[in-house]
């Protein structure tokens, strides 16, 4: 989550609301500790007072929003949609990671006048394709090619306020599902091509990947 925090903020987006509900506890009790850990501090323990002598860190303002536990991805967003609803507002999921240009993509969805846009990423396979011939003899072979699955949903929404229209429902109102899936049938629904680094973080798998690639310091999208 941190890391996609990043990522708005270098494009100078430092407004969040969080929904959260799965180890909502750990991720509020992370972000209210957040400026005293990256700060350097004198404390006074005969009373307690704090004097912060610098500060590292970022200019976020985070609202938290309980969501619930078991809430899917649609009715997430209507229960934050008191402080949505206003004006244009991103979304993204928190298991993705890019280096996306968030301008460039705020931009692309101010010139087509849609409701909706929702960022589109070619994966690389994670097994190698063969062209075998019907001897069984091996025509080719291409290790992992990229984009064999074609344009697949990456996360990184933007949204027009009236996308509340096709939120309706309840709990189990899952996003990806009637909502988007409407306003696609409505043309409302407009995809950003997104042709740099993007991988999720689904599995233990993709999880080490992505740690050793920040341990390394090769991971594509730190680009603050």
């Amino acid at each position: 989550m941190w890391h996609i925090m990043k990522l708005y903020s270098f494009h100078g987006f430092n407004d969040f609301v969080i929904l959260v509900g799965y180890k909502g506890y750990y991720i509020k009790e992370y972000f209210y500790h957040y400026y005293l850990h990256n700060s350097d501090v004198r404390i006074d323990v005969s009373n307690g007072d704090i004097e912060y002598l610098g500060s590292r860190a970022e200019p976020w303002k985070i609202t938290l929003v309980d969501t619930g536990l078991h809430t899917m991805t649609g009715a997430r967003i209507n229960k934050a949609r008191h402080l949505l609803e206003a004006d244009p507002f991103m979304l993204t999921y928190g298991d993705g990671l890019a280096d996306i240009d968030i301008c460039r993509l705020v931009s692309y969805h101010q010139s087509h006048g849609k409701l909706a846009t929702v960022t589109s990423s070619q994966i690389e396979g994670r097994f190698g394709a063969l062209e075998t011939l019907e001897s069984g003899l091996v025509k080719s072979f291409s290790e992992k090619p990229r984009g064999e699955q074609g344009w697949i949903n990456a996360g990184f929404f933007v949204f027009n306020p009236g996308v509340f229209h096709y939120l309706r429902g309840g709990d189990d109102l899952v996003l990806e599902q009637h909502p988007l899936k409407s306003m696609a049938n409505d043309g409302e629904l407009m995809t950003y091509h997104h042709h740099g680094f993007w991988k999720p973080c689904d599995s233990l798998w993709d999880k080490k990947v992505l740690e050793k690639m920040w341990d390394s310091q090769t991971a594509a999208w730190r680009i603050w």
